[in-house]
């Protein structure tokens, strides 16, 4: 029925496919016009324009898919929980592993206890495989006749055009996008959220590499995401069992391979992987969740458990089929594998981890040594109820961003 692009370039294959549909570059102007045309959207935006955009369109009660990671940062990711408790649309994110046979099958090893109680959890990825850990990119550009530079800017604070921005490459920057951790762990760590007695963690911490880590003092690379991070997150058990241990790595990091993988079979696969250690084994799957097996691998040619949990017809490629049947159905009658009630609470513990990444370079303003140079190179503890760091409030800057004027975020 309509489609809309701050970019007249991004558009044009899809305005080729659709020719009849209206097409917009504001969404806000489109869903005024199109209000008492469309029955549901598709969100698809870099992650700075996910939030306003999801909620306009659940405040006139359209249905929504929403990209991983759903927000920019942990507030919005609260809000649009909230909304869609409000608004009663259907909702789904697009973290399409989450309506894949392969975490359901690993649910299904797991809840069998094939692997005991699970203590530790490793989860990595490839990304970045656009540039991060880079200066702040100068010079004066004229801004493409295609684009509305203004609009693509979106609630963040303007800044002059630079075309290391976009597209895809907004990503890396974190006015725009939330790093690979954003990018990614919204596939990688759904076996994790979804299968585990777990919501959000108690305290974290993280390390990061290159000079964006503050190993030199040249050129600014503070609005840059890292090229590579590790962070780990303690989650205490929603049943009173003690804790589980989840660690991130990203950039090409890897946790220590397991001593049950035989020499020549692969950790995970090139997007990246999950590692379950239970206390009478370990589970292993790739990316968004797939081709769980047991470790070691020659376990998954015993008698294994039944299959006992539904699966969405197409799996991963059913994801937004399954959406648009339970917008068919109606709220309340169709069922999606990552509503916002689902997919709020898991983006909001995918995003703390950037906040330890991002308070790990705030800086000292007495300090005079490297010693304490910097101020967030601790273990920093969460109050999820409250959304805050209790130990180090400067780090709370990053829990919810200011939008600039013409924005804003309001139920």
């Amino acid at each position: 029925m309509a489609l809309c692009d701050v970019d007249d370039r991004q558009a044009a294959d899809s305005r080729k496919r659709f020719p009849k549909a209206n097409y917009y570059k504001d969404f806000r102007e489109m869903l005024a016009k199109e209000k008492n045309n469309i029955d549901a959207c598709s969100i698809s935006t870099p992650d700075n324009t996910h939030a306003v955009a999801t909620l306009a369109a659940m405040q006139l009660g359209k249905h929504v898919y929403t990209q991983k990671p759903l927000t920019h940062d942990i507030y919005e990711a609260r809000m649009l929980t909230e909304a869609a408790k409000r608004y009663k649309v259907v909702t789904q994110m697009g973290n399409q592993g989450g309506s894949g046979d392969g975490v359901r099958r690993m649910k299904e090893f797991v809840d069998a206890g094939l692997i005991g109680d699970v203590h530790t959890v490793h989860t990595w990825t490839n990304r970045p495989v656009w540039p991060q850990g880079i200066p702040t990119p100068a010079g004066k550009f004229d801004v493409p006749s295609e684009l509305n530079w203004d609009l693509w800017i979106g609630p963040a604070k303007m800044i002059d055009y630079n075309p290391a921005y976009l597209p895809g490459k907004w990503r890396g920057w974190w006015a725009f996008g939330t790093g690979a951790l954003g990018d990614m762990a919204c596939h990688i760590m759904d076996p994790v959220y979804r299968i585990l007695p777990i919501d959000y963690p108690s305290d974290f911490e993280c390390s990061v590499t290159g000079s964006w880590a503050g190993m030199f003092d040249e050129g600014s690379f503070a609005d840059s995401c890292p090229p590579s991070s590790i962070i780990r997150l303690t989650y205490p058990r929603k049943d009173g069992k003690g804790v589980i241990k989840v660690n991130w790595m990203d950039g090409g990091l890897l946790p220590p391979r397991p001593d049950e993988l035989l020499p020549d079979e692969q950790m995970g696969n090139w997007d990246g992987g999950v590692i379950f250690a239970g206390s009478k084994g370990k589970v292993m799957c790739d990316c968004y969740g797939a081709n769980p097996r047991l470790l070691p691998t020659s376990l998954m040619k015993e008698t294994l458990p039944p299959v006992t949990i539904p699966r969405v017809p197409g799996g991963e490629d059913g994801h937004y089929l399954q959406w648009v049947n339970a917008c068919i159905d109606g709220y309340g009658k169709g069922v999606t594998s990552s509503p916002f009630e689902y997919a709020g609470p898991f983006a909001e513990s995918i995003l703390i981890g950037n906040l330890a990444i991002r308070s790990w370079m705030l800086k000292n303003p007495k300090g005079k040594g490297w010693e304490d140079k910097y101020l967030g190179r601790k273990k920093l503890l969460w109050d999820a109820k409250n959304m805050k760091i209790t130990n180090f409030d400067e780090a709370n800057q990053y829990v919810r961003r200011e939008y600039r004027n013409g924005w804003s975020l309001t139920m």
